[in-house]
């Protein structure tokens, strides 16, 4: 079935753990999925009790909330995926609850207020530069850890590990380099979590991919912009390039289509963009465009070489 906000394939009685789905692609992909009839745990440090180091105002209970105005059953969990004993304590819960998990995605980030883009590694802070890596990279893994024996138990299943850029198009594009020696590295690093979990997961049935967004209107980058989302085309003014940003709701359209892939085993490995899967699968963002910020980056630079 679809509905008019998207194409998306309804996935009545899946399971889904949003890891990180407190704002920006994780909100988006949560609500998405929501939209696709999907349980969806919630997970990430920011609550309504406090704030999480980022301080920011989102929380995990508005994501749980959006996930059930759109149709789903949002469950929010307070978790964080540094720590083994809640990420155990939070897969036995589904386990538990559910008897089933069908979707994992790994969001967790934190890593902006870390990333040092001006210093190279040796003048980079070297507490922050490890604690970036710490919480983009060991997350991913601990929560994979303790997640995936629950696909693995029904030999189905998709993981999805959110990145910035796929493998090609970092070469292609960006020159083979994001920028910041702590950034690209934890970056690179959640694009191989994706292959090496597919070659361990195939012979269960199990798919692990990487998914990016294009130039992402989070709310922390309308913020900087800002502007909201009604008059996001104000930003322009500032950064030509956001002209062609695209919402958080795109990747969770991108991440509901690949859930609802029949096909996906043949995916498995691979590392995707939104603009690309959008072609293929046939999803649009909230206002019906297909954003494809690789490619117009792409043409960008042709354009100024």
């Amino acid at each position: 079935m679809q509905d008019h906000q998207g194409d998306v394939v309804r996935a009545g009685g899946a399971v889904a753990l949003v890891a990180g789905g407190t704002r920006g692609a994780g909100r988006g992909i949560a609500a998405e999925l929501g939209a696709a009839g999907m349980t969806v745990y919630v997970t990430g440090r920011s609550t309504r009790q406090g704030r999480s180091d980022l301080d920011r105002p989102e929380t995990i209970e508005d994501t749980a909330e959006l996930v059930s105005a759109r149709g789903g059953t949002g469950i929010a969990v307070r978790c964080d995926h540094s720590d083994p004993e809640q990420v155990r304590a939070l897969a036995d819960r589904i386990g538990r609850e559910q008897g089933r998990l069908d979707l994992l995605v790994n969001d967790v980030w934190g890593g902006d207020p870390l990333a040092e883009w001006d210093r190279p590694l040796w003048e980079h802070d070297l507490d922050n530069g490890l604690r970036l890596l710490h919480r983009a990279v060991d997350t991913h893994i601990i929560t994979s850890r303790f997640a995936l024996p629950l696909m693995i138990a029904r030999r189905s299943g998709l993981v999805v590990e959110i990145t910035d850029g796929t493998e090609r198009d970092v070469d292609e594009v960006l020159g083979g380099y994001r920028g910041s020696f702590f950034y690209d590295l934890a970056k690179h690093t959640v694009i191989r979590l994706a292959r090496n979990q597919a070659a361990e997961l195939k012979p269960h049935g199990v798919a692990a991919v990487a998914l990016t967004p294009g130039f992402l209107r989070s709310e922390a980058m309308l913020d900087h912009f800002g502007v909201t989302e009604e008059n996001w085309r104000d930003g322009a003014l500032k950064d030509p390039h956001f002209a062609a940003s695209e919402t958080p709701a795109y990747i969770g359209r991108a991440v509901a289509a690949l859930a609802a892939d029949p096909e996906i085993m043949a995916r498995t490995g691979g590392s995707y963009s939104t603009g690309e899967l959008a072609a293929e699968y046939g999803f649009t963002d909230v206002d019906g465009s297909q954003p494809d910020f690789i490619t117009y980056y792409r043409d960008f630079l042709a354009r100024t070489s």
